[in-house]
């Protein structure tokens, strides 16, 4: 029982002293992605490729939203 709960206060710890993940995209993503899957018979893999692809779409459009806003440089 002993060993129980160290592992569990370890695992406790471990995550309040985590650092918070930024998940941009990936929650609509898999969101999105587990459904298609779930059709498909594959709803844990459809999540896992929809957090991918919407983590890597919200990256994509910060990049973009950036280069928009940087002020030009021309004389």
């Amino acid at each position: 029982m002993k060993c129980i709960m160290s592992v569990a206060l370890v695992a406790a710890i471990s995550f309040a002293l985590a650092p918070a993940a930024d998940a941009k995209g990936c929650i609509k993503g898999s969101i999105v992605g587990g459904v298609a899957g779930h059709m498909a018979g594959h709803g844990k893999l459809g999540a896992a490729a929809g957090c991918a692809i919407g983590h890597h779409e919200a990256n994509k459009a910060d990049a973009n939203k950036a280069n928009a806003q940087a002020p030009a440089d021309r004389k």
